[in-house]
C-alpha cells in the first residue's frame, strides 16, 4: 500500500503585521483605481451617478495610501524587508539577464522584479498624492501647476493600472506566493525553487547548490549580507 505523501516543510515568509500592511495598501490601492476608471469613464461614471462622493472616495484613498506603510514601521521584520526590498545587488543583475534570456537564476526573499515593481510604485504614488493635493486645493497654486498636475496625474494613473494589473497577473500564476501572502507560510521546495538565496538563510537541513553558493559570496563581497 502507498503512503501518503508527507506534507511539505513550511517556512515563514511574512509576519501577521507585514501581511495586513500589504492588505490594507492594496485595498487602498483598489479603491483609488477603481473610483479613477468611475470619474474618467463616462460611461462607468453614469452606473454611480453620485460624482462628488466618489471624488471625495478617492481623494482619501489616495492621501492616506502611505498610512499602512508607516504604522509598520513599528514591525522590525516589515523594517527588515523594506532594506531588502531597496537593495539592489549583482545577483538581481544577473536575474535581470537571465529573465530576459529565460533562464533560472538565484534571487533573495525578493527578485529583482519584485523590487523594481515596488520602487516605481512607491515613487509613482508620492508623486499621484503630490499632484492630487494640487488638484485637491486648487486655489492655493498657480494655474500652470494645476493644469501640469493634472496632466501628469492622469498618464501616471494609466501606467499605475497597467502595473497593478501585471502584478496581479503575476500573482494569479503562482498560488503558492498568494498562500505566503494570505497565511504568511510557503513551502520549503518553493522557496527553494524561487528564491534560493533566502530559503539557505532559514532554519532546516538545505545546503546551497555550488552556483547558488557562487552567486551569494560574490553578491556578499560587493554589498554585504544579503536579503
Amino acid at each position: 500500500m502507498t503512503q501518503p505523501a508527507e506534507p511539505p516543510e513550511l517556512i515563514r515568509r511574512f509576519t501577521v503585521a507585514e501581511r495586513w500592511i500589504h492588505r490594507a495598501t492594496a485595498a487602498l490601492m483598489g479603491t483609488a483605481l477603481v473610483t479613477a476608471a468611475f470619474l474618467y469613464l463616462p460611461a462607468l461614471g453614469e452606473l454611480v451617478g453620485r460624482r462628488r462622493l466618489l471624488v471625495t472616495v478617492h481623494e482619501w484613498a489616495g492621501v492616506t495610501m502611505p498610512l499602512p506603510l508607516l504604522a509598520g514601521l513599528v514591525s522590525r521584520a516589515f523594517r527588515a524587508d523594506l532594506v531588502r526590498i531597496n537593495r539592489f545587488g549583482p545577483h538581481d543583475r544577473g536575474w535581470i539577464r537571465a529573465t530576459v534570456r529565460r533562464r533560472p537564476h538565484p534571487a533573495g526573499k525578493f527578485n529583482a522584479g519584485q523590487k523594481l515593481y515596488a520602487a516605481v510604485i512607491s515613487g509613482a504614488a508620492l508623486v499621484m498624492i503630490g499632484t492630487g493635493l494640487i488638484m485637491w486645493f486648487p486655489r492655493l497654486t498657480a494655474l500652470f501647476l494645476r493644469t501640469g498636475a493634472t496632466f501628469v496625474h492622469d498618464w501616471l494613473a494609466l501606467l499605475i493600472g497597467a502595473l497593478v494589473g501585471g502584478h496581479i497577473w503575476m500573482a494569479s500564476k503562482d498560488p503558492e506566493a498568494r498562500t505566503g501572502l494570505r497565511t504568511g507560510l510557503v513551502s520549503r521546495s518553493w522557496a527553494r525553487r524561487h528564491h534560493p538565496l533566502w530559503e539557505g538563510e532559514q532554519p532546516g537541513e538545505h545546503k546551497l547548490s555550488k552556483a547558488t553558493q557562487s552567486v551569494r559570496t560574490a553578491a556578499e563581497n560587493d554589498v554585504g549580507p544579503l536579503d
